[in-house]
């Protein structure tokens, strides 16, 4: 089946947001077991994928996580949750933003919701969002407080690591190739456990 004009246009858009990466065949299974092809969600939900790319065009919802190496448009399964939560797609920038008290802050993550690059979020909410930024923070400031307990530090540290792990997914070579360098995951995750040790 030839791609549409839109489908074209969206993958254009795509590469130019993240780059020319290969997807290598490790990438195309872990994209495929973490996200759903466009044109399959929206046949399960009542959607008209080139309506929807209309709408990712638009910047009135996110561009897919991932193409896949076939051309598949990957995006998440709950890709409308956030639509039906905000009363609809028309509402959706003014709901999304809100969850900040500083405006320029809420565009700047309304931007970075559009851009399809949190792929580092199981399930991409203002709220996990927001959880997500305090625990990476928290943890790279815990790396260099005074070890004064060291107990207490170390269980703490290990709490926060736990809960930022249960957010984030493994992630992919690619997305280290895009985002030009380590994930949040290997570096206060992976690279903090390893350094470490839990008590």
């Amino acid at each position: 089946m030839p791609e549409t004009a839109l489908k074209q246009q969206l993958a254009e858009r795509y590469r130019e947001v993240n780059g020319d990466h290969p997807m290598t065949d490790d990438d195309d299974a872990y994209v495929s077991a973490q996200f759903v092809v466009l044109e399959e969600l929206c046949a399960a939900q009542g959607h008209d994928p080139d309506a929807v790319r209309r709408l990712m065009l638009g910047q009135h919802l996110p561009l897919p996580g991932y193409l896949r190496s076939d051309g598949a448009e990957m995006v998440p399964a709950d890709l409308f949750a956030l639509v039906e939560e905000a009363g609809g797609v028309e509402l959706l920038e003014e709901w999304f933003t809100a969850h900040w008290a500083d405006p320029v802050t809420g565009k700047a993550e309304w931007n970075a919701y559009l851009s399809g690059q949190y792929v580092c979020l199981r399930s991409v909410t203002p709220a996990a969002i927001k959880r997500k930024d305090y625990l990476t923070t928290a943890i790279t400031a815990a790396v260099n407080e005074p070890n004064a307990a060291p107990a207490q530090w170390s269980e703490r540290l290990h709490a926060l690591i736990d809960e930022l792990d249960t957010l984030e997914p493994a992630f992919t070579a690619y997305d280290r190739l895009r985002f030009g360098g380590p994930t949040s995951r290997d570096t206060c995750i992976d690279a903090t456990r390893a350094r470490f040790a839990r008590p």
